[in-house]
């Protein structure tokens, strides 16, 4: 396939994944199985029934009844789990006997390719940090001083802001027109109380404004923390200009020396992601059966039709009418950066292989690209703000039957819109995120255990639309910056 562009090849890997994917889960994905030998010390039988969509172990001691556990995602009752980790936690004995007896084929598969392609996204995020420190010092010594870093931020925080409101309602628009709660449409909306532990909209956004200042700078390189990283970067870039003279040349030669060569490693290992696709998109087909999908098809629909409208309609115009490009062949060059996005649902995994597109596909400049992508992958999360505002209108449809009425969407949009920035530098960031806007519009937290079952999936799509947003800001904002140096000559 090395004479095939680099997107179509990932394209192959994708489609042949997927293929592979669902033969196994159609041909292997069901495992019934009854044990009396081998078993954990205590235990005189087992019997287990594993398919995609829901698992049960039953279990019995000596003298004692016999104990049942099921994980379903879709119901969360008492006695059941949501996952495999969660019955771990619940019940060490049932997952023992679940991992050396039930497993079905299409899941062992399912979870080797998911280590396999776990180490093409490990490369990837090998070169994120160094690539980003490097690309962004460069990229601003190059931009003359803090006047041009200023203008290039809010430039970019604008587009951020306007692209992710824009996605908020077209999102609400279509949950309105499309009504998935309504009618019963998923079952088991009385989910035992989730985990998650709330968090107010003030500390979420106080926190991010803690990460702008690391109390370790190094520490913040190895966790990584990206918006901490960028901060520091930023400013140490913009005192390197104030100091100026021969420590700016170092700086500035250092920084284009080191940018050079991980540009270099990292298209090297851009080469291996038509086979870390393949291995991702086998996972997620082997493991995940379609009959999950059955009872939330009507929410899937809707967050599906919201994300191609923003993603095949609202930004191509921006692309076309801001940035005069054609959106076309903008996206052809932005592909396989789109293919890796959504095969890996990463943004932050992503993020090397999208700035090497921007630069050598798309035609933008490193000082432009080093910019806004890092930046983009940190606080402008289109898509993920626009499920979150579906998904919270969905579990209102359900609560209620009935929608939310316009005040309260009202709530929904400007809160998604906070959080969806706020929420980037903290762990399980959807999850926080979507508890913040259910307590806004004082719905109950736990029914966002309806949706989790379909959440891998819709992850993936709605990240492929955070790194597009994130690439067609770098073309507006390329052809805003260039506009404003043509009329400085003048």
């Amino acid at each position: 396939m090395r004479h095939l562009a680099l997107h179509w090849q990932i394209l192959i890997g994708m489609v042949a994944g997927t293929l592979l994917g669902i033969g196994l889960n159609v041909f292997a994905g069901t495992r019934q199985v009854s044990v009396a030998e081998g078993l954990p010390q205590g235990i005189v039988s087992a019997s287990i029934v594993d398919t995609s969509a829901r698992t049960e172990i039953r279990y019995t001691r000596a003298g004692e009844p016999e104990v049942l556990w099921v994980i379903d995602p879709l119901t969360r009752a008492l006695g059941e789990a949501k996952s495999v980790e969660a019955l771990a936690q619940l019940d060490a004995t049932a997952h023992q006997i679940y991992q050396e007896h039930g497993v079905s084929l299409a899941k062992r598969a399912g979870l080797w390719c998911k280590r396999l392609g776990g180490l093409f996204l490990r490369m990837l995020q090998m070169v994120a940090v160094p690539l980003i420190v490097t690309s962004l010092t460069s990229g601003i010594l190059g931009l003359g001083g803090g006047e041009g870093v200023g203008r290039m931020f809010r430039r970019t925080l604008s587009y951020y802001l306007v692209t992710s409101m824009l996605a908020i309602c077209t999102g609400l628009l279509m949950v309105n027109l499309v009504r998935p709660g309504l009618g019963g449409a998923a079952a088991g909306a009385g989910a035992a109380a989730d985990e998650t532990r709330a968090a107010s909209l003030g500390d979420v956004l106080f926190a991010q404004l803690e990460a702008l200042i690391p109390s370790n700078p190094l520490g913040a390189l190895v966790a990584p923390d990206f918006l901490s990283i960028i901060a520091f970067t930023i400013a140490f870039s913009l005192f390197t200009i104030r100091v100026g003279g021969k420590v700016l040349e170092s700086v500035r030669t250092a920084a284009q020396v080191g940018f050079d060569v991980m540009m270099a490693m990292t298209t090297a290992i851009i080469h291996l992601a038509p086979i870390g696709v393949f291995f991702l998109i086998a996972y997620v087909t082997a493991t995940q059966g379609a009959s999950v999908f059955q009872a939330l098809a009507w929410y899937v629909l809707a967050v599906a039709l919201a994300l191609g409208i923003h993603a095949c309609i609202t930004l191509p115009l921006i692309v076309k009418f801001v940035a005069k490009r054609s959106p076309v062949e903008f996206a052809r060059a932005m592909s396989p950066a789109l293919l890796t996005a959504f095969s890996s649902a990463s943004s932050n995994g992503t993020l090397p292989l999208t700035m090497s597109n921007v630069e050598k596909r798309g035609g933008v400049s490193n000082r432009t690209g080093s910019f806004v992508l890092p930046l983009g992958a940190t606080i402008n999360m289109d898509g993920t703000a626009l499920y979150e505002a579906v998904a919270v209108l969905f579990i209102a449809q359900l609560h209620h039957n009935a929608n939310l009425p316009l005040s309260q969407q009202i709530i929904v949009a400007f809160t998604a819109l906070l959080a969806s920035v706020g929420a980037a530098g903290i762990p399980h960031a959807g999850l926080v995120m979507m508890v913040i806007i259910l307590q806004a519009v004082n719905l109950p937290v736990e029914l966002q255990g309806v949706i989790l079952a379909v959440d891998r999936v819709l992850d993936m799509a709605r990240t492929s639309v955070n790194v597009w947003s994130d690439a067609c800001g770098c073309a507006v904002v390329e052809t805003l910056e260039n506009r404003d140096a043509e009329l400085a000559s003048l």
